[in-house]
């Protein structure tokens, strides 16, 4: 681990007085530089007609092979960026033509050893981020890297290993002059801000309270002032863009956090949390330590060892709970997640702008409890809210009330891993199982067209001057209406 412990100061001035997003200063309007597009929201800001059908043999402009990842695409001027896998071993980022699909250069990441996964991860998960003239690219363990346009490498920062057998998921963000990166992880957690012309890390501050998690974090910009907002075990944090200093919390959130929060356009921010162990009729308790030290402790040696305890909540999170990984449980690891058990909360809830300090009590618009994703972010789009949950269930919020317009079930089922995405009038939903859903964005929802990859999906599609880039397992796709230049 890079030993930069101390946080250091940047001080600056913004000129903006509105509430607003901000994304990289060098990335055209209509670009998709980052994980989830513009400023992190799933939200098409160019103009273009979408096509409505699409699949393996509909409106397919090009079609390209790819190596395994599951690192979305992000399309910005005349390239598409991502990153891959070469022969189970070999972690590359890729820069792609974006008229045909074609594969430009190619660069391989070093790295000492290979990350522990999740078995449905990649070692190729975090998106990259462009700005126009540069191209970021995190591998978890093997750290950060900046490429030119041309594939040169700029800079690196070797990062790891993290202790976290699922591996990392969290994607840096370009914003002005700075790339953003948080890493949360069963120890040594930490958000960092970095120059993004020489590689300099501008200032580092631990966020050890924080175990594994994989939001992505997304910049408000409030009466001038970025905020870097995270949300992760119990909290949502809102930092300085230029200090690091936390600006706000709002507390009583899920106790793992895989999805990123949003702005809408009405400036208000959207954060849904769900984790398994926190409903109301499945809800993880675990017995005081004093207990489970005094039934499963056969070794008299005052901790817990994963053979030593029967099945049961602690025995399956047992890597999670053991946060430095040295095989044992102790009592100050087993009651600091007991704690994060019985205050876990599985909610999503509207933000308005400008607090400090605490904020849970007089800037939480409204909360909503039903029928939560565990991966998949939300999209705000108009005045309302989409959410895709495992089984194809979706439902769709009024982001006035919090109320749910519809609820139900959609033709494609299964899981889902891809955030969703909208523009022109619809919304795009990609099931693990390759199945992609077109949906008309009025009053709840109507389905307007599917269609089958026959491979599995994990990456977000892109959207971008009214073409769809959908990767799946081995591919990547372009599709667009006929007659649409």
């Amino acid at each position: 681990m890079f030993p930069w412990n101390r946080r250091l100061s940047f001080s600056g001035v913004c000129l903006l007085f509105v509430v607003s997003l901000a994304w990289g200063s060098g990335a055209n309007a209509g670009d998709w530089p980052q994980f989830r597009g513009p400023g992190g929201n799933g939200v098409a800001v160019s103009k273009g007609t979408l096509p409505t059908e699409i699949g393996p043999q509909k409106n397919v402009v090009w079609k390209s092979e790819l190596p395994p990842g599951h690192s979305s695409p992000v399309v910005v001027g005349d390239r598409i960026y991502l990153t891959g896998i070469r022969e189970k071993q070999k972690l590359v980022t890729l820069a792609l033509e974006r008229a045909t699909g074609k594969i430009v250069w190619e660069v391989e990441a070093q790295f000492e050893k290979l990350e522990e996964i999740h078995p449905t991860g990649s070692h190729a998960t975090p998106t990259v981020a462009s700005d126009g003239e540069r191209v970021v690219s995190f591998f978890g363990s093997a750290g950060l890297f900046c490429y030119d346009t041309s594939g040169k490498l700029l800079w690196q920062i070797p990062l790891g290993p993290f202790k976290n057998d699922f591996g990392s998921g969290t994607s840096p963000l370009i914003v002005d002059d700075r790339v953003v990166l948080c890493q949360d992880h069963d120890t040594d957690s930490f958000l960092m801000s970095v120059d993004k012309r020489t590689g300099r890390i501008v200032w580092r501050l631990d966020r050890g309270e924080f175990p594994r998690n994989y939001c992505t974090p997304t910049i408000w910009e409030v009466n001038g002032k970025k905020q870097i907002v995270i949300a992760a075990t119990l909290r949502i944090v809102a930092y300085d863009f230029e200090s690091g200093d936390e600006v706000w919390t709002v507390r009583g959130i899920a106790r793992i956090v895989n999805m990123s929060p949003v702005v809408g356009a009405d400036g208000n921010l959207y954060v849904a949390t769900w984790s398994p162990g926190a409903e109301a009729n499945d809800r993880i308790n675990t017995p005081p330590f004093d207990e489970a030290v005094a039934e499963s402790d056969k070794n008299k040696n005052g901790s817990l060892s994963k053979d030593e305890l029967g099945d049961g909540a602690t025995k399956q999170r047992f890597t999670q709970i053991d946060r430095d990984k040295n095989g044992e449980i102790t009592r100050e690891e087993y009651e600091s997640m007991r704690k994060v058990f019985q205050q876990a909360r599985n909610v999503v809830m509207a933000i308005k702008p400008g607090g400090t300090g605490d904020i849970s009590k007089s800037h939480v618009l409204w909360e909503y409890t039903r029928v939560i994703p565990y991966c998949p972010s939300p999209v705000v789009y108009g005045d309302q809210l989409y959410l895709i949950k495992n089984g194809g269930i979706l439902t769709v919020l009024d982001i006035k009330t919090g109320k749910a317009l519809k609820e139900g079930r959609i033709e494609a089922t299964g899981d889902y891993y891809s955030s969703p995405v909208a523009g022109d009038g619809k919304v795009y939903l990609l099931s693990q199982r390759g199945k992609l859903t077109v949906l008309e964005a009025k009053e709840g929802w109507k389905e307007l067209a599917g269609a089958d990859f026959g491979e599995d999906a994990y990456a977000t599609p892109a959207l971008v001057d009214g073409r769809v880039y959908v990767r799946t397992a081995g591919h990547l796709y372009c599709f667009g209406s006929v007659g649409v230049e």
